[in-house]
C-alpha cells in the first residue's frame, strides 16, 4: 500500500531530477564552564491547539476563495493532523526554471508537501532561532542572498540542506501506522520530501518554546523564491500565517533579527494586518469544509493527536544518564523505552583499518567537541553572545555511528545532517571511495568519479590519497566552481547550471534518487560495509561541518556537527578531534599533507579547495583568534 501510493510521487521526482552527465595551542580539557545550558521547559501541542491552527488556517484560505491542505507537527516531527479542505488540489507542480519550460509534476503530493513545510518549520528552530520555509529557501540556493543582482556570490550556507531528514534516513524513526502513541511518537521523524523551501511553513511555539509546526499547500506550486529583495503575496504563506496565530516565536528571535554573512535573513513576507478575522472554532469549519486524511507513513488519518513534549523519553530525545555522557547537560536519541538509540562504542572496521576507534577514543572526541561547543559563541541564535547549540555524530570509516550526543536546544534538524556529515567525510576519505562509487548500480554515480578524476587532474583521486572534509566535497558539489562565480564550469560532484535546481543538485539527490520509498531502510544502493552497514544510509551533506578522523595516516573516522552557522559547525568538528586526540593519545586530524586544501584545481589562475574555515573570535571566554591555526 505505501509503495503504491508513493510511487507517483517518486516517479515524478525521478522525471525531475533526469539524468547527470559526465597558531594557537589546543583548548584545554575541562575548560568549559558547567551549567552552560538550560533545557527549554516541556511544552507541547493539545489537541486543542492544533484544532485551532487548523481552524484559524482554514478560515484565512476561505476568505481568501482557497481550498488548502494544512499540516500540523510536533517539534519531533511527529504528524498530529493533515486537512484537507473539500476540493483542495491532491497535485503539486514543481516551478519551471524558465517561463519556456513546463514544471514536472507531483500527483497527490499536496499532503507531503505540507508535512514537509511544517517539519521544516519545527526542525529549523529552537527557542534561540525561529526559522520559516522562507528562511529555508534563503540559505540553500546557489547564491546567497538570492536575487537578481548576486550573482557571484557563494551558494547559500546551508546548500545541500534540503535532502535531509528523508524518509530513507536510518536514523529518523518510522510511523508505525497506529493512532496509538506508545511506540509511534517516538521521534525525529522523516519528512516527505526532505526539507522544504517553499514558503508556507512556519514554527510554532508556546511560552517561548518550538512545539511544532504548521505547512500549507495551496496554490499548488513547490519551489522557492528566487528573490528577497521584495516582497510577496503568497497564498501558501498568508493561510500559514493565521495558523500560527497565537503560536508565534517571540520577535526578538525571528529569522528576521538573524544576520549571516551581511544578510539579514527572512521569516515571512505575510503580516498580520494581511489577515481576515481569525477563525479559531474548528467544530464550526463543518463537515461540508473539509476533513482529516490519511497520509501513508505518515499519519494515520482517524484523529488529532497531541504533541509529545520534547525533552521527555517518550519524545526520543532525552537528557543523557551519567552512564551515557560524561556531560549532565547533553541530550542523546533514545527508543522511548530508556535505551541510548547510539551509546558510545568502538568501530567496527578493524579488518580494514588495523586498529579501529576504540570506546575511549570516541568518547574523547564526543566530549571534547560538546566543550569546544559550550564555549563557541553562536551565530544563528538569540539573545546575542549565547553559546552555540549544535548536534555531534562520530562514525567509524563504514559509516557505522559509534556515538552521537547533542545540546538541550539544538535544532532537530541538525541530528540528521551531523550524521550526514560525518558519513560523507568517512566515505569520500576512505580508500575504496572511487571503487564504491563505480559499482553503485544507480546511472548517475559512476560517472561523477571520472568526472571528478578530471577535473582534479589526479587519476587517483578517491582512493585515499586525500582526507576530505565536508567543506571540500561541498566545494567540488556546486553548479559553480569557483562557488557562486557566474559563468564558471559546474563542480564535478554537480550538475551543469542549465540541468541544476534546489531540488537536483547532482551526486547528492542522485545517490538518493532511487530509494526516497519511505519502506526502504537506508538512502542510497552502494555496496555495504562488511558487517552490512550502508555507509550514506542516511545520504550524503554538502555544506561544510565535518572532518574525518585518522590513526596517524590511516582513516579510521569522522566526526560530523551541525545545528549553528557552518564556521561554528567547523570549528567544533576540527576541534573536537584535535582536542579529542590529543586526549586519547593517538588520533587526531588528518596530517596536513594529506588533506584537501593542498589540491589546487587549475580554474583560471588555480583555486585551492577548503578543507575548514573556523570563525573570528569564536569563544564566549576568550578574545583568542585563529583558534584552528596549525593544528
Amino acid at each position: 500500500m505505501l509503495r503504491r501510493n508513493l510511487a507517483g510521487h517518486i516517479a515524478a521526482w525521478l522525471a525531475l531530477i533526469g539524468t547527470m552527465p559526465a597558531s594557537l595551542a589546543p583548548i584545554a580539557a575541562g575548560s568549559a564552564a558547567a551549567a552552560v545550558y538550560k533545557a527549554p521547559s516541556r511544552q507541547a501541542l493539545t489537541v486543542a491547539d492544533v484544532q485551532k491552527v487548523i481552524a484559524q488556517a482554514a478560515g484565512e484560505a476561505k476568505a481568501r476563495g482557497a481550498k488548502a491542505t494544512i499540516a500540523v507537527v510536533d517539534r519531533v516531527g511527529n504528524v498530529l493532523a493533515v486537512y484537507r479542505m473539500t476540493g483542495a488540489n491532491k497535485d503539486v507542480k514543481f516551478p519551471p526554471k524558465t517561463p519556456s519550460q513546463i514544471g514536472a509534476s507531483l500527483p497527490g503530493a499536496a499532503a507531503q508537501t505540507a508535512i514537509a513545510k511544517a517539519i521544516t518549520g519545527a526542525y529549523l528552530s529552537s527557542s534561540g532561532n525561529a526559522f520559516s520555509t522562507r528562511t529555508a529557501s534563503m540559505i540553500v540556493q546557489e547564491h546567497f542572498p538570492p536575487a537578481p543582482s548576486t550573482p557571484g556570490l557563494e551558494a547559500g550556507p546551508l546548500f545541500g540542506v534540503q535532502f535531509s531528514q528523508l524518509p530513507c534516513s536510518d536514523l529518523n524513526t518510522r510511523f508505525s501506522g497506529s493512532t496509538v502513541p506508545v511506540d509511534a511518537l517516538i521521534g525525529p521523524k522523516p519528512s516527505p520530501l526532505g526539507l522544504a523551501a517553499d514558503p508556507g511553513g512556519f514554527p510554532l511555539y508556546k511560552n517561548g518554546v518550538v512545539v511544532g509546526g504548521v505547512g500549507v499547500m495551496a496554490d499548488g506550486f513547490y519551489g522557492f523564491d528566487k528573490n528577497v529583495l521584495d516582497f510577496d503575496t503568497d497564498l501558501d504563506e498568508l493561510i500559514a500565517f493565521a495558523g500560527l496565530q497565537g503560536f508565534a516565536p517571540p520577535n526578538t528571535i525571528r529569522a528576521d533579527r538573524i544576520p549571516v554573512d551581511g544578510s539579514t535573513l527572512r521569516f515571512s513576507d505575510a503580516t498580520a494586518s494581511q489577515l481576515h478575522p481569525l477563525r479559531s472554532n474548528f467544530a464550526a469549519l463543518g463537515a461540508g469544509t473539509g476533513a482529516l486524511i490519511d497520509v501513508p507513513g505518515f499519519y494515520a488519518g482517524a484523529a488529532i493527536l497531541p504533541g509529545v513534549a520534547y525533552g521527555t523519553e517518550r519524545s526520543g530525545i532525552r537528557f543523557a544518564k551519567a552512564s551515557e555522557f560524561s556531560n549532565p547537560e547533553a541530550f542523546v536519541l533514545s527508543n522511548g523505552k530508556g535505551a541510548n538509540r547510539y551509546p558510545i562504542r568502538g568501530g567496527a572496521d578493524a579488518a580494514e583499518v588495523g586498529t579501529a576507534l576504540s570506546p575511549a577514543e570516541v568518547r574523547a572526541v564526543l566530549e571534547e567537541a560538546f566543550k569546544v561547543m559550550s564555549r563557541a559563541r553562536a551565530q544563528i541564535r538569540r539573545p546575542l553572545d549565547v553559546p552555540a547549540q549544535v548536534t555531534i555524530s562520530v562514525v567509524d570509516s563504514w559509516g557505522t555511528v559509534l556515538g552521537l550526543v547533542r545540546s538541550p536546544d539544538a535544532p532537530i534538524f541538525g541530528t540528521d545532517v551531523a550524521l550526514q556529515k560525518a558519513r560523507t567525510a568517512a566515505f569520500f576519505s576512505n580508500p575504496k571511495a572511487g571503487a564504491l562509487l563505480l559499482a553503485n548500480p544507480d546511472a548517475d554515480v559512476a560517472p561523477t568519479v571520472a568526472a571528478t578524476r578530471a577535473f582534479l587532474g589526479d587519476s587517483a583521486a578517491f582512493t585515499g590519497k586525500t582526507a576530505f572534509s565536508n567543506r571540500a566535497v561541498g566545494n567540488l558539489a556546486r553548479p559553480y566552481f569557483p562557488d557562486g562565480e557566474v559563468g564558471r564550469p559546474n563542480g564535478p560532484l554537480s550538475r551543469p547550471f542549465a540541468q541544476f535546481s534546489p531540488f537536483a543538485t547532482g551526486l547528492q539527490i542522485a545517490l538518493v534518487a532511487k530509494t526516497l520509498n519511505p519502506a526502504l531502510a537506508t538512502c542510497t544502493n552502494g555496496p555495504k560495509a562488511p558487517n552490512g552497514q550502508q555507509r550514506l544510509a542516511n545520504g550524503i551533506q554538502i555544506f561544510p561541518g565535518s572532518v574525518p578522523i585518522y590513526r596517524g595516516n590511516r582513516l579510521v573516522g569522522a566526526i560530523g556537527v551541525s545545528g549553528d552557522g557552518i564556521d561554528q559547525d567547523d570549528m567544533i568538528a576540527f576541534l573536537g578531534a584535535s582536542n579529542g586526540g590529543k586526549k586519547a593519545g593517538s588520533i587526531g586530524n588528518a596530517p596536513k599533507t594529506m588533506r584537501a586544501d593542498r589540491i589546487v584545481v587549475k580554474v583560471g589562475q588555480g583555486v585551492r579547495l577548503r578543507y575548514v574555515n573556523c570563525p573570528f573570535a569564536p569563544f564566549l571566554d576568550t578574545s583568542a583568534q585563529n583558534v584552528c591555526e596549525g593544528l
